[in-house]
């Protein structure tokens, strides 16, 4: 997909030049060389986007093999003491974590979505369990990096939902949206 909208930019691109040479206006070269610019940080965009997709499939389609054998489970896994089927409910509780920053990060999710899915996934206590049992993982992530900022508001949403269980849909004080990557 990204590569059409290469191609398809490129060829409307050289299709302007040409007239634009045709022409022989300076203006019109240049606002054409914004104009394909603008057009490359759309397409650069797209692609990084596109790459974090290709990324989450290859990750989620490690984690559905190490979840239907237990050897690769063991192999995947940096979490002692569990259970084949607590295992895998951990497994399955990162993949809906990830999807759900992934969403964000590739735009499906606008920055309020993404806390109202949060909010909701707070409430399972699957869930509750494995992010208790990762946190030693996101202390290694920048602080300025989206998963952080993500992971620094789940934890506030924890910690309020633990406060108090029946306002878990109460917005408490949240960080603005992070910039993307």
């Amino acid at each position: 997909m990204a590569a059409r909208s290469i191609g398809s930019a490129l060829a409307a691109g050289l299709g302007l030049m040409r007239v634009s040479f045709a022409r022989g206006t300076r203006r019109r070269q240049e606002e054409l060389l914004l104009e394909l610019l603008k057009q490359l940080a759309l397409m650069t965009e797209e692609i990084h986007r596109a790459n974090l997709i290709q990324h989450y499939r290859l990750t989620t389609d490690q984690l559905d093999r190490a979840s239907d054998d237990s050897a690769l489970a063991d192999a995947s896994s940096t979490l002692d003491g569990l259970s084949e089927l607590k295992r895998r409910q951990m497994m399955y509780a990162n993949r809906q974590f990830g999807a759900l920053v992934l969403a964000h990060r590739v735009g499906a999710l606008d920055w309020d979505q993404l806390l109202g899915h949060l909010r909701v996934l707070c409430r399972n206590s699957v869930f509750a369990e494995y992010w208790d049992r990762t946190a030693e993982h996101r202390r290694s992530l920048p602080a300025e990096s989206v998963d952080a900022k993500v992971g620094s508001v789940v934890d506030v949403m924890l910690e309020e939902l633990a406060d108090d269980p029946d306002e878990w849909w109460v917005v408490g004080s949240v960080p603005e949206p992070p910039a993307h990557e």
